[in-house]
């Protein structure tokens, strides 16, 4: 393929190399005249592994050359890569002036040329750049509309500097943001000798699971530090601490717990986190970080009940009372927190959980739920058409087996607030569905 790459930093000049090295022949381009001579004469503008040789010799070998020149490497090639750079705005947002720049040049020059031509964003941008920014600015600039001449895609990069050479070749997965239809099968010929699965999706789902990925990444190791330096203050290598912690496979480093969703609970984590930072202080340790997980927690509780308060004082039922589903512990229940609230605000409220029977609750779960909402057994519905009887608003935490399939037929014109996440209720009719995080 005839590929032309905007930006030559980090990942442009990654990426410009590595698809040369896939036998494609690459235009770099950038307006600084320093960093496109540097490439032109096959040196790497950038100090990474392996990279000065795989440019020195795909220049060679005529594979990789360099311009500023946006209207000739547009003319030249059929696919554009951008890769320049998003900084930090004063206010903390991304900075996306060199998008907006590089994308009316890229516009002006495809107005010129009489082909199609595809535009690729590698940059990493909020989810909807596509199509409040990136889409609008190309069609502006260039007289096309997308599909008519104009194709354009997302594919994030996922390079760690000092290994992006082989992050490249080796990737977990080819992530494509395309439109509704398109299959976008010339970046899946472009990356085929790549052995990793696509992942085609939308364009808002691209950009957002690369901006995710970053912030994730900047979680874990505020996470490692900030516990690290708790464990070493009490005499604990750190390390080896982390090590044995990243042996689980199963629930540490795992897909377990990364699902959206309602607060957490229970006996374990709400306690433990307590005491873990209570060590810290005990130790002289600052954990900035640590410390907002439990109000990050009981601001997911205050989201829930806002949305519910939306709609007005209206009776409300609620499914779920547990911490979590097939259980009957109510210690630091976030849907206890969440009926208190209700409660407390004058809401007309009935509960079903079909695990929860107050009677047969024993020691700390029963005097929790005693101080904490003493006449819980007349909030108790027996089933699921009694809790839903007089209710306008349906909060649904969690429900199973017969007693799901009951509610899905008993729900007529409530307003449903969704914390489960349940795929039938998003497109049930008569009701006013409203999910939480989807």
């Amino acid at each position: 393929m005839r590929l032309s790459v905007f930006g030559i930093g980090y990942v442009g000049a990654v990426s410009s190399g590595c698809f040369a090295e896939l036998g494609h022949t690459v235009i770099g381009v950038d307006v600084s005249p320093e960093k496109v001579a540097m490439l032109g004469a096959g040196r790497s503008p950038i100090v990474e592994a392996d990279i000065d040789t795989l440019i020195a010799n795909n220049v060679r070998a005529g594979r990789l050359r360099a311009t500023t020149d946006v209207t000739a490497a547009i003319a030249e090639s059929d696919l554009s890569f951008i890769a320049v750079g998003t900084p930090s705005a004063a206010d903390g947002s991304v900075s996306l002036q060199a998008i907006e720049a590089v994308l009316d040049s890229i516009g002006r020059a495809i107005a010129a040329k009489p082909g199609p031509h595809t535009v690729v964003m590698r940059s990493t941008v909020p989810a909807g750049t596509a199509e409040t920014l990136a889409i609008p600015r190309l069609e502006a600039s260039s007289g096309r509309k997308l599909g008519q001449g104009l194709h354009y895609y997302s594919n994030p990069e996922f390079l760690r500097e000092g290994s992006a050479v082989r992050d490249f070749h080796g990737p977990a997965m080819t992530l494509i943001g395309a439109p509704l239809g398109d299959d976008a099968a010339a970046l899946r010929e472009l990356y085929a000798p790549i052995q990793a699965p696509v992942q085609l999706v939308s364009y808002r789902l691209a950009e957002s699971a690369k901006h995710l990925a970053n912030v994730f990444h900047a979680v874990k190791l505020s996470f490692a530090n900030e516990a690290g330096a708790v464990l070493s203050a009490m005499g604990v290598d750190a390390r080896e601490a982390l090590r044995i912690f990243c042996e689980d496979r199963v629930l540490n480093i795992s897909t377990a717990y990364l699902r959206p969703g309602f607060a957490f609970g229970g006996s374990c984590l709400p306690k433990d986190t307590r005491s873990f930072l209570a060590l810290g202080r005990q130790h002289g340790v600052p954990t900035p970080f640590l410390d907002s997980v439990m109000p990050s927690n009981q601001a997911v509780v205050e989201r829930a009940f806002a949305a519910i308060a939306a709609h007005g004082r209206r009776p409300v039922a609620q499914f779920g009372l547990a911490f979590k589903p097939g259980t009957d512990d109510l210690r630091e229940s976030p849907y206890v927190l969440l009926a208190e609230r209700l409660i407390g605000r004058g809401y007309p409220l009935q509960i079903f959980d079909r695990d929860v029977r107050v009677a047969a609750l024993l020691g700390a779960n029963r005097s929790y739920i005693e101080h904490e909402i003493p006449h819980i057994e007349k909030l108790m519905a027996p089933d699921v058409r009694s809790a839903l009887e007089g209710a306008g608003i349906v909060v649904i935490g969690h429900i199973g087996g017969e007693d799901r399939r009951a509610l899905l037929d008993a729900l007529t014109d409530q307003v449903v607030i969704d914390l489960a996440g349940i795929p039938a209720l998003e497109n049930k009719p008569g009701i006013a569905y409203q999910g939480f995080c989807w």
